[in-house]
């Protein structure tokens, strides 16, 4: 690509002469170095390649976080199964997600160079990485409790994806506040789910203005979008795990604003 080269050198050369032309020649380079990176990693081979990374990584690490107490709990499969359900996955697809599941339960796994791997894949998006880390959580919390093992494994796969101790602990209460609306449709809540439930699902505090309480609630669910998430490389048939948790998000954003008149 040429064309940042060649307006940023007539910018240049009109503005400061010919050193102008120089500089802006160079910054045009720049420009369409960036931009061809750019329109690269967004081409479909690439976004291939980032969600057959995706998938992998996810039941890898699947299988090493259900590992981390010592086995793998009934809970765990379970829950593993269900999410086989959700996302519709067909002989194939099944038979690699329980073949990286192995791998990542296995003795000899090795957890940072199976991330480093996706990370340079992805480049590290963030919310790819999110929406990775949630999937995790969930698997972690299919007994309704994280005990310290599972804690310690999820700070240790936060850490290498980019997110801090701090906010992994965000997630963790957002995450199990969410679940209490797991299933819920409109205003409808599990038994016992209460307003903080709902607060602390959005990631608010209770005392938050409407604005920003309107603010949050979007943002949850622009970072749950489809659409969105599947230009960002994560598989069609992990969509539907997502759009669980818009539901659930949109229960508590609908119970806080009923709260409120």
């Amino acid at each position: 690509m040429i064309y940042g080269k060649i307006i940023g050198g007539i910018i240049g050369l009109f503005a400061l002469g010919p050193l102008g032309l120089l500089l802006g020649v160079f910054i045009g380079h720049l420009f369409d170095r960036g931009l061809w990176q750019t329109l690269k990693f967004a081409s479909p081979q690439n976004i291939a390649r980032i969600k057959d990374s995706f998938f992998e990584t996810t039941f890898l690490l699947s299988g090493f976080l259900a590992k981390a107490d010592g086995r793998v709990s009934e809970q765990e499969v379970a829950h593993t199964e269900a999410v086989f359900g959700q996302m519709g996955l067909n002989a194939q697809q099944r038979k690699r997600a329980i073949a990286f599941f192995k791998q990542g339960s296995s003795a000899d796994f090795q957890l940072e160079p199976a991330v480093a791997s996706f990370m340079e894949v992805s480049r590290g998006q963030r919310q790819l990485c999110q929406t990775l880390l949630f999937f995790l959580i969930s698997l972690a919390l299919a007994d309704h409790q994280i005990d310290e093992a599972e804690h310690a494994t999820l700070k240790r796969i936060a850490t290498l994806l980019g997110f801090s101790p701090a906010e992994l602990e965000q997630f963790l209460r957002m995450a199990q506040a969410q679940d209490h609306f797991h299933g819920s449709a409109g205003s409808a809540t599990q038994p016992g789910t209460s307003l903080e439930d709902a607060y602390t699902a959005l990631g608010v505090a209770p005392d938050v203005d409407d604005k920003a309480l309107k603010r949050a609630y979007r943002k949850l669910m622009s970072e749950n979008h489809p659409d969105k998430l599947i230009a960002q490389g994560v598989p069609e048939d992990m969509i539907k795990l997502a759009t669980e948790r818009s539901q659930e998000i949109q229960a508590a954003y609908e119970m806080v604003k009923k709260s409120r008149g």
